[in-house]
C-alpha cells in the first residue's frame, strides 16, 4: 500500500523535471562556453542514460531528467562529481531558471570524488564547484562510520553512480539557502563558505542579512553606467570577502571611468579598496563632517580627505574628485556616490601614526 499511495508523485515529478529542464537549458546553453576537450553530448549519451537511471532508482527524478536533457549545467571538465538534490527541495521552487542553474552548478565539482576519496579528506577541506569559483566545505568526516557532511548537509546516498569520469552522490538537501528574500533584496543568493588559497575552511557561511550586499552593489553600478568600476570591484570581491567578511556597511565612491581595470590584480585590488569606506556615510553626513575630515578606507594606512569645492562652493570634494551624483543608491548597508574621476594612489595621504 505504501508504494501505491505514492503513485501520483511520478507524473508530478516528471512534469516538474521537464519544465525545469527546459527552463534551465535556455540559459545554460547560452552562457556555458563549449570546451573542446570535453566529449560531445552524443558521445557520452550512454553514460548519461545509465547515470539518470541510477538517479531515478534512488528517487532523484528531477536531477535525473536535467542530467539527460542539459548535462552542460553539471559537466564542464573531463571529470565531474554531482551532488544530487532531493526532489522535495526543488519541486516547489519558484526561482527563475538562472537561479536554479546557479544552484545546480553549486552542487557540481570539476573533481572526481567517490565516497572513499571524500573520507580521506579532513574536516575543513574545501571543494571547488562550477558556480563562479565558489566552494563547498567538508564540515564533518567520520571514516569509521562512513559519514560525510558538506556545508552541514549529509551525503545520504553515497556513490549512486560510479562510472569512468562521473561520480554522483545524493544529499539530504541543498548546500545553500535559496531564501527568496535574499534574492529580492540583492544579497548574494548563494552564501558559500570562505576558504583560503589552500582550499582550507576559514569561515562557514556568514548570515547574508548582516553583511554588505556586494552582488547588489555590483549590479547597481553596472546598471547606471559605472561598468568599468563594477568589473574591477567584482574581480576583487573574493579578496575583500576574505579579510572583511564581517563588514556590515560601506560607502562606495564610483568613478565613471576606471582605467585601472586592466592593471595587475594586486594593484587593481588596492585601487578598488581605496574607493570604499568601511561605514555608511550619506551625502548629508559627509557634508556635516569637520573641515578637511579624513575617512579611513579598506586600504590600511590610507585615508580619503573631504573638502569643499574651490571658491567656497558647496560642492563636496573627495581627494580632489567632485561628488557629482550623491546618494546614487542607498540601502541599510551601503551608499554609493558617483564621483567625477577615479582616485589616484599617490594622491592618498598616509594616516597619522
Amino acid at each position: 500500500m505504501a508504494c501505491s499511495s505514492n503513485w501520483w508523485r511520478a507524473p508530478v515529478y516528471f512534469t516538474v523535471s521537464v519544465l525545469l529542464a527546459f527552463l534551465a537549458i535556455s540559459t545554460a546553453l547560452r552562457s556555458l562556453p563549449r570546451n573542446e576537450s570535453l566529449p560531445t553530448k552524443s558521445a557520452i549519451a550512454p553514460l548519461l542514460l545509465d547515470a539518470s537511471t541510477a538517479l531515478r532508482k534512488s528517487g532523484f527524478n528531477i536531477i535525473a531528467a536535467l542530467l539527460q536533457i542539459t548535462p552542460e549545467i553539471f559537466i564542464s571538465s573531463p571529470q565531474s562529481t554531482i551532488f544530487a538534490i532531493p526532489d522535495s527541495s526543488i519541486a516547489n521552487a519558484s526561482h527563475t531558471s538562472w537561479l536554479l542553474k546557479h544552484l545546480f552548478q553549486y552542487h557540481a565539482s570539476p573533481l572526481q570524488l567517490p565516497m572513499k576519496e571524500l573520507l580521506k579528506r579532513h574536516k575543513g577541506s574545501c571543494l571547488p564547484t562550477l558556480f563562479h569559483g565558489k566552494n563547498v566545505a567538508l564540515t564533518k568526516v567520520d571514516a569509521k562510520e562512513r559519514i560525510v557532511e558538506i556545508n552541514r548537509v549529509l551525503v545520504s546516498h553515497p556513490d549512486i553512480f560510479l562510472d569512468g569520469p562521473l561520480t554522483i552522490h545524493g544529499v539530504l538537501g541543498p548546500f545553500a539557502s535559496m531564501d527568496p528574500r535574499y534574492v529580492n533584496q540583492g544579497w548574494d543568493h548563494i552564501q558559500a563558505p570562505i576558504c583560503d588559497s589552500n582550499l582550507s575552511l576559514v569561515s562557514e557561511v556568514a548570515d547574508a542579512k548582516n553583511v554588505v550586499e556586494w552582488t547588489r552593489v555590483v549590479r547597481l553600478l553596472s546598471s547606471k553606467g559605472f561598468v568599468s568600476f563594477a568589473i574591477g570591484l567584482n574581480s576583487v570581491l573574493d579578496g575583500i570577502l576574505y579579510d572583511k567578511m564581517k563588514l556590515n556597511s560601506v560607502t562606495v565612491f564610483a568613478p565613471p571611468e576606471f582605467s585601472f581595470v586592466a592593471s595587475a590584480s594586486a594593484l587593481l585590488e588596492k585601487i578598488v579598496r581605496l574607493h570604499i569606506v568601511p561605514r555608511k556615510l550619506t551625502y548629508t553626513e559627509l557634508a556635516s563632517l569637520p573641515a578637511n575630515a579624513s575617512l579611513s578606507t579598506l586600504v590600511p594606512g590610507h585615508v580619503l580627505q573631504v573638502s569643499e569645492g574651490v571658491n567656497n562652493t558647496r560642492e563636496l570634494m573627495i581627494n580632489e574628485a567632485k561628488i557629482v551624483a550623491p546618494n546614487l543608491f542607498e540601502s541599510n548597508k551601503f551608499v554609493i556616490h558617483g564621483i567625477s574621476q577615479a582616485f589616484e594612489l599617490d594622491e592618498l595621504p598616509n594616516t597619522p601614526r
